[in-house]
């Protein structure tokens, strides 16, 4: 059993990054193994709607990081993505990684799978309906069963170690797996 999560965040150590690390850490307790991305310390170069991914092997002809995160991902039981918001909608990478699951829509490999979406914003969970129903969709496009979402009011770096009711967030979520 294993959890891989995907963080959009430029900063490490984030909200996102720590309420990522939060799942992570009780997955851990659950008996699963665990795998981290950092986006933005990956090359992932975006789509370039070449469609390779719909032929002969319904793979990405792209070389680069995403061979790694594609491996992982079809070693993987629970997918968390973690992102900030950025104008309702996912950071640069983490939409550029979105785009590049297309294999997956030919090969089904992620049907069945289970997804976790993890977003802190500045304005609170009323500003992550865009960015919640991209994930929803995206996950029903590809199969992905969607577990929630951790959605907290969280601007400054860490701030959300000051918050307790946001944290508590991770225990609800992670009920579900």
């Amino acid at each position: 059993m294993k959890i891989t999560a995907l963080v959009g965040s430029p900063r490490k150590n984030s909200n996102t990054d720590i309420l990522v690390d939060r799942i992570l850490e009780e997955g851990v307790k659950k008996g699963y193994a665990t795998e981290k991305f950092y986006l933005y310390d990956c090359q992932i170069k975006p789509c370039i709607d070449c469609r390779a991914c719909k032929r002969g092997e319904l793979e990405c002809v792209i070389m680069d990081d995403m061979r790694k995160i594609y491996k992982a991902l079809d070693d993987t039981d629970i997918i968390v993505f973690g992102t900030p918001v950025y104008f309702y909608g996912p950071t640069g990478p983490m939409k550029t990684l979105i785009d590049r699951l297309r294999p997956y829509i030919a090969n089904k490999k992620l049907k069945g799978k289970k997804g976790i979406l993890v977003v802190p914003s500045e304005e609170g969970p009323e500003c992550t309906e865009p960015l919640v129903e991209l994930y929803k969709m995206s996950f029903y496009y590809l199969g992905v069963e969607y577990l929630g979402a951790v959605l907290a009011t969280a601007y400054e770096k860490a701030e959300v170690l000051e918050k307790p009711d946001e944290l508590s967030l991770v225990k609800d979520i992670i009920t579900l797996i």
